[in-house]
């Protein structure tokens, strides 16, 4: 996993702009809050894959809460953490994430995003 900072640019982005954006830079891009244990599963998840996502712990950022809200909205529900994007494309949270690891989708989209080569 790896922890990503942002540049002073990136401050003035609607909180919309900055999602898209952010998600799109890694084949894995979690958005999570570092006191969550969903969160928390999920990346522990994705690391036992051999997957390293990319992490933006929300609670640690100057406009998290904006993104929060952001991805409360593209959820459609209040639950806005975890939200996992592979491959530019929103996921879902932890639900709809083991539900593809069980039905086996999550491995051949971890494939075809390059965040997997077996």
């Amino acid at each position: 996993m790896h922890y990503q900072g942002e540049s002073y640019r990136a401050m003035s982005e609607d909180p919309m702009e900055r999602l898209a954006k952010l998600a799109s830079e890694s084949a894995v891009v979690i958005f999570s809050v570092s006191s969550c244990c969903m969160c928390h599963a999920v990346k522990r998840l994705f690391c036992g894959m051999g997957v390293n996502p990319a992490v933006y712990e929300l609670d640690q950022d100057p406009r998290g809460k904006e993104m929060e809200r952001a991805l409360m909205r593209l959820h459609g529900n209040s639950q806005a953490v975890p939200a996992v994007f592979i491959g530019g494309k929103l996921i879902g949270s932890m639900d709809r994430v083991m539900a593809s690891h069980i039905n086996g989708t999550l491995v051949p989209l971890l494939k075809e995003a390059g965040a997997l080569w077996l």
